[in-house]
């Protein structure tokens, strides 16, 4: 009766406590999924999620958990998800108030429209904040091609603010020397030294409208954070504006009132703050170094070891996994 109970026990994966009826398909589970230390976790059961979204579906779902439902309800944040343990739930202190960080510029832009028919996204303004929530940059820049939609109801933005205003290449090159911070182009995509993190919503979409782009290891894009991601099976953005509300608790680009850049400049920052101190992570995934990418999951699990993996307990290829992104959590240790 033990030995069959153990044996069912080593087939149920220790993170997500999904079962299995072959030790094969646990190792391929494994293989696949990279848990880690880095993952959105329960504070209750300690499951894994693969985003944040998946974890508060598991304690406020439609069908959640009996257990860590009612603790949640009782002790429970609903920004950060954290259950605290009774005698600490007075004094917790979320970290979506976390301090202000070093070292980070969050950059936001705003868009008209070009083209026949004004779909054409071209950039108008540009905002940079410091992790201050100071602005530091805020103009508005002249398209290279007529815009044929202001979209005046949410940017605000009229024909006489783009008249003498910066071109995009001028722009671009202004926020460049805010972001290397003296460095030199070709050194910052090699190490990070002065070069500062750049946060924002949709990074990809704001650089390219500037004609601009930066290093790959320095950008932290709320978009396309898998822990912010809309469910732990796909690859969906949430909207900032979602993400805003459901992780800071408070509400941007309302209807009916202009959107300033600003606004999404402070909410990515905040959000990049919330997740970068979000658990007290280990930095056993950190690679080779602070900034290193993450391993295939051909390095985490080769098939030549398959047979020595079999004989692995859950909780040991556990320890063997590691996640598919880089984790934010280690941005702090990186400064420490």
């Amino acid at each position: 009766m033990d030995s069959s109970s153990d044996s069912q026990r080593r087939k149920r994966c220790a993170a997500c406590y999904r079962e299995f009826n072959k030790k094969e398909h646990l190792v391929e589970h494994m293989r696949t999924s990279l848990h880690s230390a880095h993952d959105p976790r329960c504070g209750v059961c300690g499951k894994h999620c693969r985003s944040l979204d998946a974890l508060r579906d598991h304690l406020t779902g439609a069908l959640p958990k009996p257990e860590c439902a009612a603790a949640f309800a009782s002790r429970g944040c609903p920004l950060c998800l954290h259950v605290v343990l009774p005698p600490t739930a007075a004094a917790h202190s979320c970290p979506a108030a976390a301090p202000p960080l070093g070292g980070v510029l969050a950059l936001g832009c705003k868009m008209v429209g070009a083209g026949s028919d004004g779909s054409l996204d071209v950039c108008a303004r540009v905002c940079v904040v410091d992790e201050q929530e100071r602005v530091v940059l805020d103009t508005f820049v002249k398209p290279h091609i007529p815009v044929t939609h202001y979209r005046y109801d949410t940017t605000g933005i009229r024909p006489e603010h783009l008249r003498d205003a910066m071109t995009p290449k001028q722009a671009a090159r202004r926020v460049q020397e805010l972001l290397l911070n003296g460095e030199a182009a070709w050194k910052a995509r090699s190490s990070r030294g002065r070069a500062r993190i750049l946060v924002g919503h949709g990074l990809d979409h704001d650089l390219e409208s500037l004609g601009m782009d930066y290093p790959e290891y320095l950008k932290r894009d709320t978009a396309r954070y898998p822990a912010l991601m809309k469910t732990s099976n796909s690859r969906l953005s949430n909207s900032l504006k979602y993400l805003t509300l459901a992780y800071l608790g408070y509400h941007i680009q309302l209807a009916g009132r202009h959107h300033h850049p600003y606004d999404d400049c402070v909410a990515a920052l905040r959000l990049y703050r919330r997740m970068r101190g979000a658990r007290p992570h280990t930095c056993r995934d950190a690679g080779v170094g602070p900034h290193a990418p993450p391993p295939t999951p051909a390095e985490a699990f080769p098939a030549w070891r398959q047979r020595e993996l079999e004989r692995m307990s859950p909780e040991e290829l556990l320890q063997l996994s590691t996640s598919d992104y880089y984790c934010w959590c280690l941005d702090a240790s990186a400064t420490d």
